[in-house]
């Protein structure tokens, strides 16, 4: 069985690693370089930056970052936030990243996975999804969470699949926050896919963790609070994971 992944992701507005509910109530949390090289040597598998700042200024230093990042970390990272073209993300990869997440700007316009795919190969692509459950099925949503689409979850993921996502990166709006554990049925469901899936929002324990990568089949958790304010420790984390009989790099 390949190793499971464990993913810390940083929030980032004007250069700075943030932490809040759905953007608001925002907290420094951490220089982001600093801070991604602390979870890289505590033993995480993979960094997730997310740049939330709207603004023309703060793509500019977001992209600046990711040049000091790249040459500060020697673990895969992936960058997204605001990429609604391919010279977007060509920006980002160019400047040290190792892969692109899109959301919001693929489902409006899904044309966008094949076009970054085409050009820089599948391997460089994550979907991230967002959704809720309302009357019993998952409808994707946008903008953090704050528009609602009539697209499904299980239909658009494979689409996105289809188009060229060599990631998917699922949160559910329900779980996310909660750390109340994740939705492992329907991570089941997206590990029927032929891509690895990203396992988002939930996670609160080891035991959570440990649950959606064996019986919801994800190939790795990605969370941000947890590690931030420590209270699950990277290696600690590994550890009770190997205990349990989960693959994980040490």
């Amino acid at each position: 069985m390949l190793a499971k992944r464990i993913i810390p992701c940083l929030d980032i507005r004007d250069g700075q690693t943030v932490k809040g509910i759905h953007f608001e109530d925002l907290r420094r949390v951490g220089d982001p370089v600093e801070l991604g090289a602390k979870y890289a040597a505590e033993g995480a598998d993979e960094l997730v930056y997310l740049d939330i700042s709207a603004s023309q200024e703060g793509r500019r230093t977001f992209t600046d970052l990711v040049s000091h990042i790249a040459a500060r970390i020697d673990i895969p990272f992936t960058v997204g936030g605001g990429i609604a073209s391919v010279d977007d993300a060509g920006r980002l990869l160019d400047a040290g990243a190792d892969k692109v997440t899109v959301n919001s700007a693929a489902v409006g316009n899904p044309a966008l996975i094949d076009s970054i795919a085409s050009k820089y190969g599948s391997q460089f692509v994550v979907v991230a999804i967002d959704a809720r459950q309302i009357d019993g099925r998952w409808r994707v949503t946008t903008h953090g969470g704050r528009h609602l689409t009539e697209r499904e979850l299980f239909t658009w993921a494979r689409e996105a699949v289809d188009r060229g996502a060599g990631e998917i990166l699922f949160t559910s709006m329900d779980h996310d926050g909660t750390k109340n554990g994740y939705p492992c049925e329907t991570f089941a469901r997206l590990a029927e896919l032929p891509v690895p899936v990203i396992a988002s929002g939930g996670a609160g324990t080891v035991g959570h963790i440990a649950e959606v990568l064996t019986r919801g089949g994800a190939d790795a958790a990605l969370a941000a609070s947890i590690f931030h304010y420590g209270e699950i420790p990277i290696p600690r984390l590994k550890r009770e994971l190997r205990e349990r009989g989960i693959p994980v790099r040490l």
